[in-house]
Parts: structure tokens; sequence; C-alpha cells
């Protein structure tokens, strides 16, 4: 089973989270591939994809975006599961819907699921509006537990489905 997972991630947090999802994979017995959307990896030759997604204004990162329209005709006969990242809060704790923008992703490729994480800001952040943020937002919203759970759920039925 290989599975691609895709990430836009502007600052970092996003491509950690995609680590995340990444160990608890490997550490499943599935071979994963992961790279920033950015490098426009072709989905073909994988068996699944993960795509995930910094959100700025609920909107996913540019190149993530990009990524998903690029390849929904390859996407869409396999299984995909997106995710978010973004929120300076406590909030991804209500088991946030997608936004709009994410939502007609999910439709473009036939999504089985998508979970919006807890975003990461640094103190340092580097930009007018990151910087801005970071006066009153910074800290690291990520759950390891989360993300390691919502993986664990991809990889239950990945290995369910290879056996059947």
């Amino acid at each position: 089973m290989r599975v691609l997972i895709i990430h836009g991630s502007k600052l970092g947090g996003t491509a950690g989270i995609a680590d995340g999802l990444a160990a608890t994979l490997t550490d499943s017995g599935i071979e994963v591939t992961i790279r920033p959307a950015a490098d426009m990896l072709s989905p073909e030759g994988f068996d699944a994809a993960i795509i995930g997604g910094g959100l700025y204004a609920d909107r996913w990162h540019k190149p993530a975006k990009k990524y998903v329209k690029r390849f929904a005709a390859l996407l869409k006969p396999m299984p995909v599961w997106l995710f978010s990242s973004g929120p300076l809060d406590d909030t991804y704790l209500d088991n946030l819907p997608p936004t709009q923008q994410v939502a007609e992703f999910m439709e473009m490729v036939d999504g089985r699921d998508h979970v919006t994480f807890g975003g990461r800001l640094e103190e340092d952040a580097k930009g007018f509006l990151a910087g801005s943020m970071a006066k009153s937002r910074a800290g690291d919203w990520r759950d390891d537990d989360q993300i390691e759970e919502w993986a664990q759920s991809i990889a239950a039925v990945l290995v369910h489905n290879e056996a059947a």
C-alpha cells in the first residue's frame, strides 16, 4: 500500500501535521511519500492520497489548491482524505466542518473525510499579517494525539481494504 501525503504549508505548521500523519501510517506498515504541494508530484501510481492545506482567510494555501485542481481526475478514483490547519485557538476541538472552498475540493475528488487541525504561529513570524497576528496569537495548537488518531483511522481503512 503506497500513500502520497501532499501539504501546502507557508510557515511549516501544516508540514508538521503531514509529518505526524506519515509517521503513524509508516508505523502501521504503509509506505508513505510526503511532498510539498508546490512540487506537483503526480498521484499516479499511489493507492491513496492525503492532502492538506494551511488555512488563510478560510482558503487553502495556494499550492494545495492548485494541486487538487490539477490532479482531480487522477485523485477521484482513489481513496482521498483532506485536512486543513490554521485555527490559532481551541476552536479546532469543535470538529469544524471544511470551509466552503475545501468542501468543494472534497466533492471534486470524492474525499472520504476531512479534519481541521489547530495551527501554529511562531512569535517571530515574518510578513506583515503573520507578524501582526503573532503579537496576540502566537502559539502551537496542533494536537499530536488528534493527528495520530486520525492517521490510525485512515490506516485501518487502508489495511482493511488491502486485505479484502
